[in-house]
């Protein structure tokens, strides 16, 4: 909701009887200011992760988001704003550190890709609800309805069962015992506790560092993943829609209202986020990657190709009004098939435990820091040149997204985490056999 909230709030704030009046510029900063509060919130997530558990990380998100959504409540002046938003952003950095090892913790193989995926239809449904309510509703009315949902956070959540990897970790051999009961819904556990004791026993057998993402190759292939795969998802530009949806509307043009046509493309999201978490288990990441990033780049290059045909001719456009709208709808029914989901559904499932805190905090703020550049960058080039210019550069990162997935990204459906670890560390051990086998090749032709 706190993602979505500028879509429907800042025109709003620029208008010129906003009872907060604020500049182009203080608006693009409102936007960026939750995603530089992610940055701490991550540094937080990857210090406090394997100190207090994942279930009490998830817990403490509720305080920061239920005190900016009383700030913004009220607010009178663009600083309490800001400080608001930058709270919400620590919290949005402590949950998504948590939420993908939690789930990913938790879940059977069968099932993980549909458990992470269903984040994301809540998170779909956060967008929908508060572009409702922030289009129809005033900005004060709006946050004291919001505040709801981290109450609810913060009174349900103690009641749900810690993960039995940290458990385990922790020595609570016990305690994770009785968690798998719950979690497998059966009494005879004991096969799989003493599986994921030995998992966790070997990969901690040399305590983690930081470091050690980057000097172990399977780590480092791990984080090149993740690297590529975020990457991906962000440069698609999915970022500016998020924060400036009827904005971008309005720019293309069309003769449904922007507040219209946001909410039909927060239902069509939510809806298609659905359909990803019931098929990602049963056709794969890298096949789901794939027409995802193909279709959204087409869209993306269709929009462009409109508004710099609008823009920047003569060449009346009027009666193609419908074609930006079906092409961003376009975009979004693409992106939710396999971009939104995917790539944190594999920031579970690829790192082993010892490094996994450092590796979504490390995540999160790679993807804090790439957001940030995608919506200033849309913010500038938009302004400068045209709304057509970034969304030719958007699209032609998903060609190279299209690359890295087709010759890089490893299918992880239905594996264990133990499995996916060994198929990472196997691609080294391969590679090192090969530059062997060619050496000893060499050494027989001299």
């Amino acid at each position: 909701m706190h993602y979505g909230w500028t879509s429907p709030s800042l025109p709003k704030l620029l208008q010129n009887d906003s009872h907060i009046p604020i500049t182009n510029e203080e608006g693009s900063w409102i936007a960026v200011m939750l995603l530089i509060g992610d940055l701490c919130g991550s540094i937080l997530g990857g210090l406090a992760l394997d100190r207090i558990g994942r279930k009490y990380v998830i817990l403490l998100t509720s305080i920061p988001f239920i005190i900016s959504w009383i700030m913004i409540a009220y607010a009178r002046s663009v600083t309490i704003i800001m400080i608001a938003r930058y709270l919400a952003g620590i919290s949005d950095g402590l949950i998504w550190c948590s939420i993908p090892i939690y789930y990913g913790e938790i879940a059977d193989p069968k099932i993980r890709g549909l458990l992470v995926s269903a984040a994301f239809v809540a998170w779909n449904f956060g967008m929908l609800v508060i572009n409702v309510l922030g289009s129809y509703l005033s900005i004060d009315d709006t946050a004291w309805i919001s505040l709801v949902f981290p109450v609810l956070l913060l009174l349900a959540f103690p009641f749900l069962p810690e993960s039995p990897y940290y458990l385990i970790m922790k020595g609570k051999v016990n305690d994770a015992r009785v968690n798998l009961m719950i979690f497998k819904g059966i009494n005879n556990v004991e096969d799989e506790l003493n599986r994921l004791k030995e998992t966790v026993e070997e990969q901690n057998n040399n305590t983690g560092k930081f470091l050690d993402l980057f000097t172990v190759k399977s780590n480092r292939r791990a984080l090149y993943i993740m690297m590529g795969s975020r990457g991906v998802q962000q440069f698609s530009g999915i970022i500016a829609l998020i924060f400036h949806t009827q904005a971008i509307f309005k720019e293309a043009g069309g003769s449904v209202s922007p507040v219209t046509v946001s909410i039909i493309y927060c239902c069509i999201q939510l809806v298609l986020s659905g359909v990803c978490s019931v098929i990602v288990d049963k056709t794969g990441r890298k096949l789901l990657m794939m027409i995802s990033i193909i279709g959204t780049g087409i869209a993306l290059l269709t929009e462009g190709v409109y508004l710099c045909i609008k823009n920047t001719t003569d060449i009346d456009v009027s009666k193609y009004s419908l074609i930006p709208v079906l092409s961003i709808i376009t975009w979004v029914i693409m992106f939710a098939l396999g971009l939104q989901t995917i790539p944190v559904t594999l920031l579970g499932e690829i790192f082993p435990t010892n490094v996994k805190a450092f590796a979504v905090s490390f995540s999160d703020i790679y993807f804090a820091v790439i957001i940030t550049i995608v919506s200033k960058f849309y913010q500038v080039t938009k302004d400068k040149f045209g709304m057509h210019v970034p969304f030719f550069v958007f699209a032609g990162c998903c060609v190279l997204g299209l690359l890295f997935v087709l010759f890089y990204l490893p299918e992880t459906k239905g594996k264990t985490l133990e499995e996916i670890q060994e198929e990472l560390k196997r691609e080294k051990d391969e590679k090192n056999d090969l530059r062997l086998s060619e050496r000893f090749k060499a050494l027989d032709n001299v």
